[in-house]
């Protein structure tokens, strides 16, 4: 499987493209500016690049040179940039847009800054249960929401699960996603197997078919690894390592690390069941399994009886394999073949010897020998014919041979098989009459969601379109639910642990979290939601929350010898109650500014009260008549109003000490303090 993964950081010196890179620099499509190379795989090199239009750095994926001529293959990059944006899930590397420019063929996809799964492997296998499984659990979300879209990725594998620096986990190289079918084929023109054959199901090596639970038997492939360090199957070959997988379970990991509980054992037991139909069905049904199994390690149980009696699978008795499951060992079929073939003398021997599978995996010594080659007729000459007895007799016992083996085959069911007709997209009541009429009973199964198949039609049947079914026999029907959507519900005023688990009922999931000031909303306490109430998503969407730090405290500041009438109007536009009714003289403040306040300053919140003493100036007093008074009684009278006295002689000063004037007159209200000047006579 071509990896084209972003890795270790990008690690661009190590993979920097040669000088002569004629991609680097260039505008693909008027809007992608390619950059350095980040990766490079067998069918594709991953770049950095700017995307112009938007100013955003993203990944760019190029078909090498050369491969855009085949039409499988630009068929592939179209299928990945199809398959991929149909998910919206927030552990799925998300692909922009897809486009040839002039021969270069490629997709723009979010830019992972960080490293893979197998650098963690290598780094910290073995590790413990609860860090692989929080490693795998984003991993297991972003397959179930692939399964519920009707997408399986079908090449699982550490290289593609992105770590990015902040700790988001995504799934990488959904190239050989396809729609989920019986009939889905897992090999690539000439029936070459597609893929990475440590993390093959055993059914994709036997007969090349995938369904979700392909991707669920290399997650437990993974999952042993993250737990041991090593691969459940080695060989010196690819042919090796698969045939392990047809003809050998997967050890329990406890068996290398002694300390792993035996429900954890059972999980990957569970997972990676040779008989897919011990497996669960789904991604899905596994992230429940695995989050049973997260509860049992986060409480501590080192022993849990019952737990792993439910993951553990069921053993499954030596019978005949049916039609559409895993198949028995081709030995097995070929001995079967050859105990149901005439004999070697039949005009059918030929014909029949040539349906017996060649491949044989067994060991030299474990083989039959060939049956020894029938010896030549000897050659006579011409004889008279006569007529023999023996030949009526054989035609009546072939005959009764024949009758007999057809009423065996059709009592064992071999002539009474039918093929299962193709119902999926009619509507529940067209497909259950198709099926009838075919001589088939018909049973509804759990319906499900899907994104392609509309409401009350059938998705899927079991067994699928084509398969054997013997007259009679039952086939169940998925209809759908139509598209999962789930409408945002209303989170105001709930805590953010409240809102949180809201959303997780819903199967939708919390976004980024912003914080706001608000004087209705308590503290830790929900204000709104983006999108908000009543948008309907797609599950697992991100729904960003808006959370209360509750009032915002208002700084007061001072105001002490300014204008209060300003201090008032802006305070009150703040929010604060202002009260300004006391007043007093003051010598040094100006009338109508503060003389004090209270609080002297700090923060109020919303309603609280400050309160000022504004200024009335100085205080006035009036001026008395003392002219004609002697200059001593006049100094008396006026510093006995508080003013200060200075006297002067008027002009033509005659001596004889009365006042004629003062400065200022008499009758006038000067300030308390000022001085009053007396002109004398």
């Amino acid at each position: 499987m071509d990896s084209d993964r972003q890795a270790d950081g990008h690690a661009r010196a190590a993979a920097a493209a040669p000088p002569g890179d004629p991609v680097i620099g260039r505008l693909l499509d008027g809007r992608y500016r390619v950059g350095a190379r980040i990766a490079r795989g067998g069918m594709a090199s991953v770049y950095e690049a700017t995307d112009i239009r938007l100013d955003r750095t993203v990944a760019v994926k190029i078909m090498h040179a050369g491969l855009g001529d085949d039409d499988e293959f630009a068929a592939r990059f179209v299928r990945e940039a199809r398959s991929a944006a149909r998910l919206s899930h927030p552990n799925v590397v998300a692909v922009f847009d897809q486009g040839d420019d002039d021969g270069i063929v490629f997709l723009a996809m979010e830019l992972v800054e960080g490293h893979t799964l197998r650098d963690v492997i290598r780094k910290e296998s073995p590790m413990m249960p609860a860090r692989a499984l929080a490693l795998l659990e984003p991993v297991v979300s972003a397959l179930a929401a692939a399964h519920r879209a009707g997408l399986i990725h079908r090449d699982v594998k550490p290289e593609n699960v992105l770590i990015a620096d902040d700790g988001r986990v995504k799934v990488a190289d959904f190239g050989l996603a396809k729609a989920i079918s019986t009939d889905t084929q897992h090999t690539a023109t000439g029936g070459v197997l597609i893929g990475t054959v440590s993390y093959l199901a055993p059914e994709l090596v036997v007969d090349g078919r995938a369904d979700a639970r392909a991707d669920v038997y290399a997650v437990g492939v993974v999952l042993y690894e993250l737990l041991t360090g090593t691969k459940p199957h080695e060989g010196e070959s690819p042919i090796q390592v698969a045939y392990k997988h047809v003809h050998e379970d997967v050890p329990p990991p406890s068996r290398l690390v002694p300390e792993i509980p035996a429900y954890v054992d059972a999980l990957v037991a569970r997972a990676t069941a040779r008989d897919r139909g011990q497996r669960p069905a789904d991604a899905a049904v596994l992230l429940h399994q695995l989050h049973r199994v997260n509860q049992a390690l986060a409480e501590g149980v080192r022993v849990d009886p019952e737990l792993t009696a439910d993951l553990a699978p069921m053993p499954v008795p030596e019978t005949p394999s049916r039609p559409g499951d895993t198949a028995a060992d081709p030995w097995d079929a070929a001995e079967m073949a050859a105990l149901l073939a005439p004999a070697a003398d039949s005009p059918a021997h030929a014909e029949r010897t040539t349906a017996i599978p060649t491949y044989d995996p067994r060991p030299d010594s474990q083989r039959r020998p060939p049956p020894p080659a029938a010896p030549a007729p000897r050659q006579q000459g011409p004889r008279r014919p006569r007529r023999s007895k023996r030949g009526p007799i054989l035609l009546v016992v072939a005959l009764l041979i024949a009758a007999t083996a057809g009423a065996g085959a059709w009592w064992f069911g071999y002539a009474r098989y039918t093929a299962t007709p193709g119902v999926i997209g009619l509507t529940q009541a067209a497909a259950t009459s198709k099926l009838t009429d075919a001589g088939l009973d018909v049973k509804i199964g759990d319906a499900a969601y899907s994104e392609t198949v509309g409401t009350g039609k059938v998705i899927s049947t079991d067994p699928g379109p084509g398969a054997k079914i013997l007259d009679g026999e039952t086939v169940t029907l998925t209809v759908s639910l139509g598209k999962e959507r789930y409408d945002v519900p209303k989170l105001h005023g709930l805590t953010q642990d409240a809102a949180a688990q809201k959303l997780r009922d819903l199967h939708l999931s919390v976004g980024t979290t912003s914080t706001r000031w608000s004087e209705t909303v308590a503290e830790g306490r929900v204000i709104a939601s983006d999108p908000k109430v009543g948008t309907t998503l797609r599950p697992s969407a991100a729904v960003d929350l808006i959370v209360s730090k509750g009032p915002q405290p208002i700084r007061i500041g001072n105001w002490v010898g300014k204008d209060a009438a300003d201090a008032k109007q802006q305070l009150e536009a703040r929010g604060l109650v202002v009260e300004d009714s006391q007043q007093d003289y003051s010598d040094t403040v100006p009338e109508g500014a503060v003389i004090s306040q209270s609080p002297r300053g700090g923060f109020l919140f919303a309603g609280e009260t400050v309160t000022f003493v504004v200024s009335r100036g100085p205080e006035l007093v009036e001026v008395p008549n003392v002219l004609a008074h002697g200059v001593d009684d006049a100094t008396a009278e006026l510093e006995g109003l508080g003013f200060k006295v200075r006297v002067d002689h008027a002009s033509g000063y005659l001596g004889l000490g009365y006042v004629f004037s003062t400065d200022p007159g008499r009758g006038s209200m000067v300030p308390k303090g000022s001085t009053i000047t007396l002109y004398l006579v």
